[in-house]
């Protein structure tokens, strides 16, 4: 017996896989590029800057004000709920249904702390920069001592052929 055509199992080559194309024109399909999951990565992945753990972190915002209160009272009101999704649904829906009266303390509470972050935040930007500045001072120190040394080396050498 002759085998029939597409009774077969179904080959598919990802390189060859269509997707459909946003254009005017419906129906129309075109071939997948050919960019391989390593060179996405490299793409995406630069390499952040080294965190600094000293650095503040930011404040929360009034949502997480209000989400800090509204856990210890949802765990007491649901002891045996584990789930950390199910409390910042049930957190987010609250939130959404409070009127502005009722966010304003958060509101109040997110501004205080923003504000004590901005001054922490100058104070560690001012230490940030004098420590910047004393790593500058010492590497111009450094250069100028090498760079000194050089200048006498080369000029004694001078000295040196003026006496032949």
């Amino acid at each position: 017996m002759r085998p029939t055509k597409g009774k077969g199992p179904v080959k598919k080559d990802t390189k060859e896989a269509l997707k459909p194309v946003e254009d005017k024109r419906v129906g129309k399909r075109k071939a997948v590029s050919n960019v391989s999951k390593s060179s996405k990565r490299q793409a995406t992945k630069a390499k952040p800057a080294k965190k600094d753990p000293n650095k503040p972190k930011r404040p929360p915002s009034a949502f997480f004000v209000f989400l800090e209160e509204f856990r210890k009272t949802y765990k007491l009101e649901h002891p045996n709920n584990k789930a950390v999704s199910a409390v910042g649904k049930a957190g987010g829906e609250k939130w959404k249904s409070l009127s502005p009266a009722e966010k304003a303390p958060y509101e109040a509470k997110a501004a205080k702390r923003k504000t004590e972050y901005e001054k922490v935040m100058t104070s560690y930007n001012k230490k940030q920069e004098s420590v910047d500045d004393e790593n500058d001072e010492e590497s111009d120190k450094s250069k100028s001592e090498v760079s000194g040394e050089d200048d006498e080396k080369s000029e004694e050498e001078d000295e040196d052929d003026d006496d032949e």
